[in-house]
């Protein structure tokens, strides 16, 4: 009875903890690429990166329009305060004329790659009509949480520096359009680029190396000159 009465309890304990642990597992958030986009706008800089195992169609496109150079010029139309911040769709949105090569990718759509990773401050979520493969290149930053929106749209990044912009975006007048609130002022994306993280770092390191090398290289001589002059 007694040996019973431990085995129990411990088997539960057991169960419970793998439990927790299988959900722990579940929920972990999805690790972002070491690609970062910067969009360089007229009320600051955004960076942001992308989940390439959960939307990797969407992150492929997405970043060859930003290769191109369609996000120049383009805009943010929306920004409806504690719920989104949407880039206009390059095609209409821009104000510089189009490529042959950049209309072409810009009109492109994109299968919808809906997960289980849930709209919350900071991701971008690609925007769409109703047909759930209609994404082109307009997408939201979310600019607070919004469950109402999981599991039909695809989440494809994440902000990672810029919310003090963001917040500026917010703090512009508006006007409400339909189901659209909209700055009455233009916030333009003046230009944009990109950078891959772990290839900034290898630099930087080699930066520290050569910097060291040189430095060791002045203190021999230095030394050299003083003992064998």
């Amino acid at each position: 009875m007694w040996a019973c009465n431990v085995w129990i309890p411990f088997s539960l304990l057991w169960c419970v903890a793998s439990v927790i642990s299988v959900s722990a597992l579940s929920q972990e958030e999805p690790q972002l690429g070491s690609v970062r986009v910067v969009f360089q706008t007229n009320y600051g800089d955004i960076e942001f990166g992308f989940l390439p195992t959960v939307a990797p169609k969407t992150v492929d496109h997405i970043f060859k329009l930003v290769r191109l150079g369609c996000y120049n010029t383009n805009h943010f139309f929306r920004v409806d305060k504690g719920f989104v911040a949407q880039v206009a769709d390059v095609v209409g949105g821009r104000t510089a004329p189009m490529n042959e090569e950049q209309r072409r990718e810009g009109e492109k759509t994109v299968v919808g790659e809906f997960s289980d990773v849930k709209h919350v401050k900071g991701v971008l979520s690609m925007g769409r009509f109703e047909d759930p493969n209609s994404a082109q290149s307009s997408f939201s930053m979310l600019l607070g949480d919004a469950p109402h929106l999981d599991g039909q749209y695809a989440i494809f990044g994440r902000v990672t520096r810029g919310e003090e912009t963001l917040k500026k975006f917010e703090q512009l007048p508006t006007r409400r359009e339909g189901i659209f609130v909209m700055p009455t002022e233009r916030i333009t994306i003046l230009s944009t680029y990109y950078y891959d993280t772990e290839m900034e770092s290898c630099e930087t390191e080699r930066s520290v190396l050569k910097r060291k090398l040189a430095a060791s290289a002045v203190e021999i001589e230095r030394q050299r000159m003083k003992c064998f002059p």
